[in-house]
Parts: C-alpha cells; sequence; structure tokens
C-alpha cells in the first residue's frame, strides 16, 4: 500500500531548513533507516507556509490569498511518499518521525493506486 506522510509543524515554532535537517542526528537517523528500508518512493520539504499562494475560483473570478490555505494550529512542512505493506506499519514509521517527536504531526493517508 502506497501512503502520503503529511509532516505538520506547529505555527510559530522552529522553521528548519534542508541545511538544518541535514545537521539533525534525529532526522538522518530516521532517514537512513528509512531509505535502507527502501520504503520512502517519493517526498519533499516545503517553504515555510507563510511562503503560500491559495488559488480559490468563485464563478468566473480567480481569487488569490498569500499564506495557507486555512488558519489552523499547525501546517504541513514536508510530504513523504512511502510504500509499506499496510496501515499500522505506516503508522509505526509515522510515529518515528522526528515532525511527530518534535512537537508537530504526521497525518498517514492512503493514496488512491
Amino acid at each position: 500500500m502506497k501512503y502520503a506522510l503529511f509532516l505538520c509543524t506547529p505555527v510559530g515554532g522552529e522553521e528548519i531548513g534542508p541545511e538544518e535537517i541535514a545537521g539533525d542526528p534525529r532526522f538522518t537517523s530516521y532517514v537512513h533507516v528509512v531509505r535502507d528500508r527502501g520504503i520512502v518512493t517519493g517526498g519533499a520539504r516545503l517553504r515555510p507556509a507563510s511562503d503560500a499562494t491559495t488559488v480559490r475560483v468563485r464563478g468566473d473570478e480567480v481569487l488569490l490569498s498569500d499564506g495557507p490555505f486555512v488558519e489552523a494550529e499547525e501546517y504541513v512542512a514536508g510530504i513523504d511518499i512511502i510504500e509499506v505493506a499496510d496501515l499500522d506499519e505506516a503508522i509505526a514509521l509515522a510515529s518515528r518521525h522526528p515532525a511527530a517527536l518534535g512537537g508537530g504531526s504526521v497525518e498517514v493517508r492512503p493514496l488512491w493506486e
């Protein structure tokens, strides 16, 4: 089964860029485990929610707004696409992700195949 792991960061929390992630032993350890097992098939680190532009269409009008699509306590900071046996394995993997351990959360969502 394929799942998306949405890596969520608390609003106002520390914004961690690629350089900091590469130097953080929690992330490097996690990345080595998932890459060695070959279960991450794609993903990306997203820029901060403040860099987002939200697009809505109402009738013939295209409406743009700066920032994320909803006001929330957390925002999506990255996404991993994983391929594992089942939801239990996806949840076990998400529970070891540094985003979940560092005060954020990881949403696990199955992909259509």
